[in-house]
């Protein structure tokens, strides 16, 4: 092991902690003990130095004088913001006592952990706490605000979250980049994809918003929202219609082909259209330019799943490269994600035997704001961490009113004073990813990172696996699982044969090579019932769902003239950097995306200040008025921080509705009302 953190001056590697797909190789450059400079490891083999401003700017965001430092208590009223400095035995001790007097009165279950991946080290954002909050008995979250929904229906026809490996697809003619803005969400594909083009390679942009990336493509498809499995089975009839599937390898590889073809005579170009909004002859061309062309290769985006049939709408679309045979040609295929080749043994890490009830409840993170309402067993503590539930959950304004609730016990731990830690009783200051020993799995690519110390602490901050430590110990917990080093847990979490991938990934390989690829196995057999890509499947149908891909139109919304899609932008990610002055600077100001159509019907102009309401909550945005979106539509990008004097909490519109599958967000699927408000710009 590297004894990087005493070094006071040199350059360091490390890995980017942030919840991105690329999860760049980078270098550190220190001078006194400090990080002055970020940048992007050449050597990695996929990322190859190149880095987004969001990471190239961390060194600002990691001594940003807003950061946190020491522990604190609430002494003004929920909401207010006044806090007092306390050492880390009250703050540890405040909370263990009224968590034990929970759990005397009301049941461990009284208490809610609530996190998600702030930072994607393994250790900090799935081990270490689940162990503790096991252990506890506490309720269990169900993370499922991001992937759940569009991961079980890429399942039900892939069996894992496995695709192809991106550093293939430098060898791809026929690049598919579907709800996805590589461009600000997966950079490294698009270069790869832009380097490609140079060779011949197309790329087409299916997407609700023409975004940085759908401005760089060679043809950009403007579709519905929540309409994208009817468009990707129009695609499958012409494909079967004009003898453009791989009848041997549907043969060979597939259940399902013949069911699959009958199935899609319904969905003709005309119909499809109707549905889509996607001409009938843009639709016969993208089929025919699919069909014909080899590699070619779908990259799968999340916003496509954030909708009432997101499971169902990527369960379809990864139907697509079976038809064209796409998975045996070196740069065919698709990827959804690629988690499967990086999979680790969870449960030595995360220790679900610590549970004593296993019939302990499930709270889905996507309620929230109406769990912390209800009044049957309700909610009495939440520990908040590696995430911003006021501002990224949906139906915001019930978020915040539940965590006003007098009788509520809160505790965030966090690198800033956050605006769910308005709510608290106690904030505690978390450590950056660059403070911590931990261990990253991209879901892009197929390497694994190591992460060692680079810096001292900040102020009195300490890492979530530090933070549980303390926890377990004010609890009275002597189990030796908290009393495990980071080296150990590392090792606990790569001792596991059943995954095949991971067989030469050690943390000895990890501390000499800093990255370590997964190992290179044939993709079949699939862990599908039959081993094969089930175009039918006969378990989603004992599920509960249609066994063939299916277009299933949203649910219905009474108050709203607009479909709203909320968006990421490009210097935010969720509502990390929404508080540095920096990567605010560079987003400017919220708009909303509408077109030109139907801002003339309410007289509104390009730059009009426009409140945005429906029965949920209201903003007020700058409307950006132009063709990138379709009539009908509207769209924000980035998740602004929600202050007094600006209503700009986007996710007060959201609903909470729950996903047809694996119980995921339904941002995208929601409507609303726009007019204007006054002339600004």
């Amino acid at each position: 092991m590297q004894d990087y953190l005493h070094q006071k001056d040199g350059i360091f590697p490390s890995v980017c902690s942030l919840d991105c797909p690329d999860q760049c190789g980078l270098l550190v450059h220190k001078q006194n003990g400090k990080i002055i400079k970020v940048e992007g490891d050449p050597n990695h083999p996929v990322t190859k130095g190149n880095i987004c401003n969001k990471v190239r700017n961390m060194a600002e965001r990691i001594y940003d004088p807003n950061r946190l430092q020491y522990p604190m208590k609430r002494v003004g009223k929920k909401g207010e913001g006044k806090f007092e400095r306390i050492s880390w035995n009250e703050a540890v001790s405040t909370i263990t006592n009224r968590w034990k007097e929970l759990i005397e009165e009301y049941g461990p279950e009284s208490i809610l952990p609530y996190s998600f991946y702030g930072n994607m080290g393994v250790l900090n954002a799935e081990g270490m706490d689940r162990r503790f909050f096991h252990r506890l008995g506490a309720s269990r979250l169900d993370r499922t605000i991001c992937q759940a929904a569009g991961s079980i229906g890429y399942k039900y026809t892939m069996g894992d979250s496995i695709g192809i490996d991106p550093e293939e697809t430098t060898d791809t003619k026929l690049f598919l980049f579907w709800g996805i803005n590589a461009v600000s969400t997966n950079m490294h594909q698009m270069t790869i994809a832009q380097k490609a083009r140079k060779n011949g390679a197309k790329i087409v942009v299916i997407d609700v918003h023409k975004n940085h990336t759908g401005r760089v493509a060679d043809w950009f498809i403007p579709i519905l929202p929540g309409t994208d499995s009817a468009l990707a089975l129009g695609l499958m009839h012409i494909l079967y219609a004009e003898n453009m599937v791989n009848r041997d390898f549907l043969n060979e590889y597939t259940v399902g082909d013949h069911e699959l073809q009958k199935h899609v005579l319904q969905y003709d170009p005309q119909t499809v259209s109707g549905i889509t909004g996607v001409p009938v002859e843009d639709i016969y061309k993208l089929a025919r330019m699919y069909g014909k062309t080899s590699p070619s290769f779908i990259r799968i985006g999340n916003g496509l799943q954030h909708h009432d049939n997101g499971g169902m709408c990527v369960r379809t679309i990864s139907c697509l490269p079976a038809l064209t045979g796409q998975w045996l040609v070196k740069g065919g295929g698709a990827i959804k994600s690629n988690s499967g080749y990086l999979a680790q043994n969870t449960d030595a890490l995360q220790r679900p035997d610590l549970l004593k009830n296993q019939q302990t409840r499930i709270i889905n993170m996507n309620q929230i704001g109406q769990e912390l309402l209800q009044n049957d067993q309700p909610i009495r503590s939440m520990f908040v961490y590696s995430c911003n539930p006021v501002v990224v959950a949906p139906s915001a304004n019930k978020v915040k009113e539940g965590l006003m609730r007098d009788d509520l016990f809160t505790v965030v731990h966090d690198l800033f004073f956050t605006e769910t830690a308005a709510y608290a009783d106690i904030v505690l200051p978390a450590t950056s990813a660059f403070e911590n020993m931990d261990i990253y799995t991209s879901y892009w690519h197929q390497y694994m990172q190591i992460q060692q110390p680079v810096i001292e602490k900040y102020g009195e901050s300490k890492s979530n696996v530090e933070v549980m430590r303390l926890l377990a110990n004010g609890m009275g917990y002597t189990d030796s699982v908290f009393l495990d080093s980071e080296e150990e847990m590392i090792e606990q979490a790569l001792d596991y044969e059943n995954n095949p991938y991971i067989e030469g990934i050690t943390l000895q390989a990890l501390l000499e090579n800093q990255y370590v690829k997964a190992s290179s196995k044939s993709l079949f057999p699939l862990k599908t019932p039959s081993g094969k890509i089930e175009l039918y499947s006969k378990k989603m149908e004992e599920d509960g769902y249609p066994s063939l891909p299916t277009y299933i139109p949203l649910e219905g919304e009474t108050d709203g003239t607009y479909l709203y899609i909320p968006a990421p932008n490009h210097n935010f990610l969720n509502s990390t950097f929404s508080n540095n002055e920096k990567h605010v600077s560079m987003e400017k100001y919220p708009k909303l995306f509408m077109n030109v159509q139907d801002a003339s019907l309410n007289g509104i102009e390009n730059g009009d200040l426009v409140k945005v309401w429906n029965d949920r909550g209201e903003c007020e945005i700058i409307a950006s008025v132009g063709d990138n979106v379709l009539p009908g539509v509207v769209v924000t990008q980035g998740l602004w921080a929600d202050e007094k004097d600006k209503k700009q909490l986007v996710n007060s519109l959201t609903p909470d509705r729950i996903a047809d599958m694996g119980g995921g967000a339904t941002f995208f699927s929601g409507r609303v009302n726009v007019k204007k408000v006054h002339k600004t710009i």
